[in-house]
């Protein structure tokens, strides 16, 4: 499986949100998919993280060229 960007893991958290509302879900089903769906949610908070970083390290270095 090929490493999701963010915007992936949201429709996918979206997905899987829209699964957990049909009313034919099993309970097992249902256990299942909210595990799967806080796993998707941090891994996309820690893309969200890293691209705080990121955006911090730039403004930085923009900062120190213009002293």
């Amino acid at each position: 499986m090929k490493k999701q960007n963010f915007e992936e893991k949201l429709m996918y958290s979206k997905e899987i949100l829209e699964k957990l509302m049909q009313p034919e879900i099993t309970l097992e089903e249902s256990v299942k998919l909210y595990e799967e769906g806080l796993k998707n949610i941090k891994e996309a908070q820690k893309l969200i993280e890293d691209a705080k970083v990121k955006i911090t390290i730039i403004e930085q270095e923009n900062q120190e060229s213009k002293a």
